[in-house]
């Protein structure tokens, strides 16, 4: 299994290259694989909404993103977006506790 990006940051512009750098650069290796991945299949598909919901989301610390997506505390309001929805639906492993 690859722990790294398996995409080439060729013919992104620069906000979608920080973006890809950040979801791979997470600190815990499990967020570097949840976003990293998510963003290697799906920067080129994202709006600019979901972009900034994105670059929102990767503001946050890891332990918090970890605890919404595992469902050990609830999201909060102001990142239940739905791009958070998109990328948990895209990791289906966190329904059934496995990651």
């Amino acid at each position: 299994m690859s722990h790294g990006s398996t995409r080439s940051s060729d013919g992104l512009d620069v906000r979608q290259k920080k973006i890809l750098m950040r979801a791979w650069h997470r600190g815990i290796k499990e967020m570097d694989l949840i976003f990293g991945r998510f963003v290697d299949l799906e920067l080129d598909n994202l709006s600019d909404q979901e972009l900034s919901e994105l670059e929102m989301l990767l503001d946050q610390h890891d332990r918090d993103l970890m605890q919404w997506l595992t469902n050990e505390l609830p999201v909060p309001e102001a990142f239940d977006c739905p791009l958070f929805h998109k990328i948990k639906n895209y990791h289906k492993s966190f329904d059934s506790g496995l990651l």
